[in-house]
């Protein structure tokens, strides 16, 4: 199967294919034209990775993941654990998230949005203790 098939099936772009396999994470057989040919089990691993990402592993991640799908002798802590530390910086980002989202409603909600040329955020947005 060629890589514009690949795309379609796996939802990804024909740009991040080829970097995955620029960066190695994931590798196809060339075919005698040259071409990358890809075979069901290749599809899989793109497939597999494409989710990894969307969950926001990131390639260091997806790589060792990936290791980990492909070695029969894992055990599920190994995995458990690598996806726990993720889960834990999504709970990270997520706090931080909730922060700025109260901060910049409260920007929002001080401004009257009217006519005048005082403005709430713009205050809020220029003053340094925050």
């Amino acid at each position: 199967m060629k890589i514009g098939e690949v795309a379609k099936r796996t939802g990804m772009t024909i740009k991040s294919i080829r970097y995955y396999h620029d960066i190695g994470l994931i590798t196809a057989q060339r075919g005698d034209n040259g071409y990358r040919v890809y075979r069901e089990q290749d599809i899989a691993a793109l497939q597999f990775v494409h989710h990894c990402r969307e969950l926001g592993f990131s390639l260091e991640d997806c790589q060792a993941l990936l290791s980990l799908r492909n070695d029969q002798a894992r055990t599920s802590a190994e995995v458990k654990r690598l996806a726990m530390a993720h889960l834990a910086e999504v709970d990270t980002r997520i706090r931080k998230l909730n922060t700025l989202k109260k901060e910049l409603k409260a920007l929002v909600d001080e401004c009257s949005g009217d006519e005048s040329t005082e403005c709430a955020i713009i205050n809020g947005l220029s003053c340094s203790n925050h």
